[in-house]
C-alpha cells in the first residue's frame, strides 16, 4: 500500500501563485508515475499534470501547459505542482495520485493511490 499527502492549498487572487506538495510513504517501490487531478464542483475529476517518477517525463493538460510545473524532489517520493497566473477556473479540489505503469498518464482511472485532496481557490 501506498499513502499520499497533500499539503499547499489555500485562497489567492487572480494571477498569484501557489504550490502543492505531495509526499508518499509506504510501499514506493511499487510505484513510478505520480499526478495531480482536479475537481470543481458538478464537473468531472481531470487530469492536470503527472511525472514518470522513474524517468523524469512530465505531462500537462492543455489548459496549465505554460503556467504549472509539476517536479520531483531527489527520492521520488515527493512531487510538487507550481501554480503560476492561476486563474478563478483552476479552482477546485486537488488530488495527488500515484501509480505503476499508467498507459495514459492524465487519465484519473489508470491510478491507484489517492490523496485527500487540497482545495484551490482563485478569487477574481
Amino acid at each position: 500500500q501506498v499513502q499520499l499527502v497533500e499539503s499547499g492549498g489555500g485562497s489567492v487572487l487572480t494571477g498569484e501563485s501557489l504550490r502543492l506538495s505531495c509526499t508518499a510513504s509506504g510501499d514506493t517501490h511499487t510505484i513510478n508515475f505520480m499526478g495531480w487531478f482536479r475537481q470543481a464542483p458538478g464537473k468531472e475529476r481531470e487530469g492536470v499534470a503527472a511525472v514518470y517518477t522513474e524517468g523524469g517525463a512530465t505531462y500537462y493538460d492543455d489548459s496549465v501547459k505554460g503556467r504549472f510545473t509539476i517536479s520531483q524532489d531527489g527520492t521520488e517520493s515527493t512531487v510538487y505542482l507550481q501554480m503560476n497566473s492561476l486563474q478563478p477556473e483552476d479552482t477546485a479540489t486537488y488530488y495527488c495520485a500515484a501509480a505503476r505503469k499508467v498507459v495514459a498518464a492524465l487519465d484519473s482511472t489508470e491510478y491507484r493511490y489517492w490523496g485527500q485532496g487540497a482545495q484551490v481557490t482563485v478569487s477574481s
